[in-house]
């Protein structure tokens, strides 16, 4: 990978690699605004595992540009010793420190910053609605001020770069998007005068750091809304803002309407965002850094090589796995944890107000986390070798116990294995790739074809126990549940028979749709028959709404309040809402109403001393998310 890691410079700083961490919300902010110490270790740690450059999170340029009360701020001279904090980690740590300056605008809400949202028109945010408060020209003025402040107490905590962040439907990205900007005065009308708000800042900041500092712009060149950004307006944009004193281009995309073009889930293709950098690469003749699904070093290393990019982002990929670029460099591909783009970091966002990995518990408590050898040395059987098994078995064994792992089935991976046929799931196997690496590196016996008893237990003699014995699935007591049609969830993702034939699946949780989308991608004619009133709602928003955007692309038929009554040879009778019964014809009939615990083995291991800990999904039908972060913590406990 030569491109990806030769140098590069910007004016007066140099770079050792093209590889980037983006302004990514931490949620490692306090209330107030401060900087605690799981902040800075937790961009210490990035910055440790190798990128040239760390960009520090959006930092609110004025109190009411916060978008959340976990939200950077640098409005203030107190912020400043936080952030000299992070700065000098990040040196110490051979990274460049570069920090992002924003303003919400209208994409907040009232009760983050108790008044009403600014923006440059009356025209609500698209999601969070409510009333705005358009700005007058005085106010312009006023926040273009602050940017200015904000940058100067950046240059002073000891940052090397600094972006204004212009993109994904915050203040500055309003006021350049026709979708939002709807003024008749001198910030409104056409492109230039749209832009004005924009060039405004970027003069004020480029006076208040001077001229050698090196400036960044980050951009949604496509907004995918009416009205919205193209990549075409973008260049003429750009044109209008790089004379002013821009050294580089972050080419992003999206607004608040198109969140799924901020952070693209498992849908979208790596790196989709490219193409747009290189033209506008071409169009200005100067720097520019891909952002969008960057969360393989080869893949960067190609963005590089194809003259695409100067620099690559890769945000969630290095909350997956900080030293990825380390390990690329030094050949450790496989030691990779990728970023699967399941967008749980987002989901845990929105829900619990702190950030979460799916592959990586450890994410934003590192500290806590810390692998520790064991002074008690133990022998310690896992059962089951799915996503929570293979973690617990090789945290304990990288701790110093000596683990066994019994799988009844013939290979690794449990419902990881079954999740990753479909098409957009196919990086599901990097999991799994990289557990077993984990497993085989920290030196964990593997017993495959093995079905553990109380038997295997009285000879193999364990210290302890830990249960990953999984889940099985509900069949609703219906007539005529058990006829050939029904099939299973395992047949409708691996049998061909199912495939293109006219299949009913009763169930329209998340399993329910991904099966919907496996099969018709494949060619069959899919009806989705629901309890409830919506379908997939435990999924993150994102996801979900590229799911359901595909599954009506392809013609899936949606059937929510109808419960399954009966089964015929030929289709399924359902109750609908007024508990009038229909009949729908159908060739298969799948199954995906949940899941229960698999704990036979756990009751009968009730009465022994040996201790027993259960994970996943024999505890609780969840997610993969849930039984590694259960066997992380288990495998440091034990």
């Amino acid at each position: 990978m030569q491109h990806l890691f030769s140098p590069f410079s910007i004016k007066n700083i140099e770079l050792k690699n093209r590889i980037v961490m983006p302004g990514l919300a931490s949620f490692l902010i306090e209330d107030d605004g401060s900087i605690t110490d799981k902040t800075v270790e937790h961009y210490r740690r990035r910055a440790a595992g190798g990128p040239a450059m760390v960009i520090v999170e959006a930092c609110a340029v004025s109190p009411e540009g916060i978008v959340s009360p976990h939200q950077a701020r640098i409005y203030d001279d107190r912020f400043i010793e936080g952030f000299s904090r992070i700065a000098q980690v990040m040196k110490s740590e051979g990274a460049v420190p570069a920090l992002q300056i924003h303003h919400g605008g209208r994409q907040t809400s009232a009760k983050v910053i108790k008044r009403k949202p600014l923006a440059p028109s009356n025209l609500p945010c698209p999601t969070i609605k409510g009333d705005v408060e358009p700005l007058t020209v005085e106010g312009i003025r006023e926040i273009i001020r602050k940017f200015g402040d904000a940058a100067a107490r950046a240059v002073e905590a000891g940052f090397e770069l600094i972006e204004i962040h212009g993109a994904h439907g915050y203040l500055i990205n309003e006021f350049l998007s026709g979708f939002s900007n709807i003024r008749e005065d001198r910030y409104g009308g056409d492109t230039a005068g749209r832009a004005r708000f924009a060039l405004e800042v970027i003069r004020e900041v480029r006076t208040r750091v001077g001229k050698d500092f090196p400036l960044s712009f980050k951009i949604s060149a496509q907004e995918f809304v009416p009205g919205g950004l193209t990549v075409e307006e973008s260049i003429k944009i750009l044109k209008l803002l790089v004379p002013a004193g821009l050294d580089i281009i972050q080419v992003s995309a999206g607004n608040d309407a198109t969140p799924e073009w901020i952070s693209q889930p498992m849908f979208m293709e790596k790196a989709c965002l490219a193409d747009s950098a290189a033209e506008i690469r071409r169009a200005l003749k100067m720097p520019v850094m891909a952002v969008g699904r960057i969360n393989d070093p080869l893949v960067a290393e190609d963005i590089i090589k194809q003259e695409k990019a100067d620099l690559v982002c890769v945000g969630r990929g290095l909350l997956a796995d900080p030293e990825m670029p380390l390990k690329a460099k030094e050949g450790r591909v496989d030691d990779i944890r990728i970023c699967i783009a399941c967008n749980t970091c987002m989901q845990s966002i929105f829900r619990k107000g702190r950030v979460e990995c799916l592959v990586n518990p450890s994410l934003g408590r590192e500290k806590e986390m810390e692998l520790v050898p064991t002074d008690t040395p133990k022998k310690v059987m896992v059962v089951g070798g799915g996503p929570g098994g293979l973690h617990v078995a090789w945290v304990a064994a990288r701790r110093g116990h000596e683990v066994h792992l019994y799988e009844k089935q013939a290979e690794l991976g449990g419902q990881l294995t079954l999740g990753s046929v479909t098409k957009y799931k196919k990086e599901l196997l990097s999991l799994i790739r990289f557990q077993k690496r984990q497993i085989e590196k920290s030196g964990v016996r593997t017993h495959l074809n093995s079905e553990v008893t109380l038997k295997t237990i009285t000879k193999e003699k364990p210290d302890v126990i830990v249960l990953s014995t999984g889940s099985i699935p509900i069949r609703p007591e219906v007539p005529g549940i058990e006829k050939p049609i029904v099939r299973t969830l395992s047949e409708a993702f691996s049998d061909d028979q199912v495939a293109g034939k006219r299949t009913v699946i009763v169930g329209g949780g998340a399993t329910g749709c991904e099966v919907a989308h496996h099969l018709s991608e494949s060619g069959s004619s899919v009806t989705i028959v629901e309890q409830l009133g919506k379908l997939a709602e435990q999924l993150e928003s994102v996801t979900r709404k590229v799911l359901l955007q595909q599954l009506r692309e392809n013609n899936v038929q949606f059937l929510t309040r109808h419960k399954l009554s009966k089964v015929e040879d030929n289709g399924v009778w359902l109750e609908g809402p007024d508990r009038v019964e229909s009949f729908l014809e159908a060739e298969a009939v799948v199954i995906a109403v949940g899941n229960r615990p698999d704990n036979r083995l756990y009751e009968q291991l009730k009465g022994t001393e040996i201790p027993v800990y259960q994970i996943g999904d024999c505890l609780e039908p969840r997610t993969a998310k849930a039984a590694i972060s259960d066997a992380a913590l288990i495998g440091r406990a034990i």
